[in-house]
């Protein structure tokens, strides 16, 4: 009898370890190209972030929150302004154009996107400057925004924002690119940022 139950118990905490999701990973990937360049490579499953979020008290952030203080956030209802923009019909809404920068902000399905590409002109004023191209790619879901904003008219809940970028298996979230350095912010099931 004692055997048949253990078994029994055996294969129901089998069963729930399979039936659960795969722990969501944050990553971060800095790499800077030059000769003395650094390499860095975060990787942190989000059950960790969530955990140690709330025992960090420092300055303006505490328990998973970060107080903004005295910014416009009192000006502008950020989140009736978020929720407008997330109803509405996708469309690319922003767009400014420079001479050295082009900016665009979209709305697509349930993100919100973020583009600049900027060239600038090489240091120096010799025939042979170069142009350097950057570019900044940020993909951000409504639930993690409206999760972000979702405390006091005056803090950002980054502890909600982790917990709803859970619901996401694969998810790029920010790509920086310039002539020589990159960085990468994503969410997927893999514990390697490669």
């Amino acid at each position: 009898m004692m055997r048949k139950t253990l078994g029994v118990m055996v294969c129901m905490f089998a069963f729930a370890a399979l039936a659960m999701p795969a722990d969501r990973w944050i990553h971060v990937r800095v790499i800077e190209s030059s000769p003395d360049g650094d390499r860095v490579r975060i990787n942190i499953p989000l059950s960790l972030a969530e955990a140690v979020l709330p025992t960090i008290k420092v300055n303006n952030f505490c328990e998973g929150k970060v107080k903004v203080g005295d910014h416009a956030f009192d000006q502008v209802d950020l989140r009736a302004l978020l929720e407008a923009v997330r109803k509405a019909q996708d469309n690319q809404y922003v767009t400014v154009e420079s001479k050295h920068q082009n900016v665009e902000v979209a709305k697509a399905g349930e993100f919100l996107l973020i583009k600049v590409h900027e060239d600038q002109e090489g240091a120096g004023k010799t025939a042979r400057a170069r142009k350097a191209e950057n570019t900044v790619n940020i993909k951000i879901p409504f639930k993690v925004a409206h999760a972000l904003l979702s405390g006091n008219n005056d803090e950002l809940d980054v502890l909600a924002a982790v917990r709803a970028l859970g619901e996401y298996p694969n998810l790029e979230l920010v790509t920086v690119k310039d002539d020589s350095d990159s960085v990468r912010i994503w969410v997927d099931s893999s514990n390697d940022a490669n």
